[in-house]
């Protein structure tokens, strides 16, 4: 079944931030520079003409993404600014970009408006506390695989 929504996570899930050298201790020092150096972790021409594919047959797209622990409101303004340019970047395409403090359940991004999304996200906890569709791990699912057989079932 089609989901009417497909949420990502974006660092360690889309972004390459952990292998951004320096990153945590740029974080500790408000600097929002690994949010806009991190690598792409997949093919983002493939990613993103699958994506609009879906966007076509109805599916929203929603990145949903923890903002940096310990922040000012200033620093979390930079995060989303920084990570917001990451995915203009990479012509990801989006509806809704939702960046949410750190630890937040992401599922409360979209409750309101869905009960069948699927998240993809590389962390465990987040995806045992995801209950309104599939919560799926990017580090063992070929995710251009996975989505481009949604289209191909659609």
């Amino acid at each position: 079944m089609l989901p009417r929504e497909i949420c990502f996570d974006m660092d360690g899930t889309i972004a390459d931030l952990y292998a951004v050298e320096n990153w945590l201790s740029k974080l500790r020092a408000y600097d929002p520079s690994p949010y806009r150096e991190a690598a792409p972790m997949w093919d983002m021409e493939k990613l993103g003409a699958i994506l609009r594919e879906l966007q076509e047959m109805g599916v929203m797209i929603t990145i949903i993404t923890w903002l940096s622990k310990d922040s000012t409101s200033e620093y979390k303004s930079a995060v989303r600014k920084a990570k917001k340019a990451w995915l203009d970047d990479m012509n990801f395409p989006y509806d809704y970009f939702h960046g949410v403090q750190y630890g937040a359940t992401k599922a409360d991004s979209v409750r309101k408006f869905t009960d069948n999304a699927w998240l993809i996200d590389d962390n465990e906890k987040v995806r045992r506390g995801w209950h309104l569709g599939e919560a799926i791990d990017p580090t063992k699912v070929d995710i251009i695989e996975l989505l481009a057989s949604l289209i191909e079932e659609n």
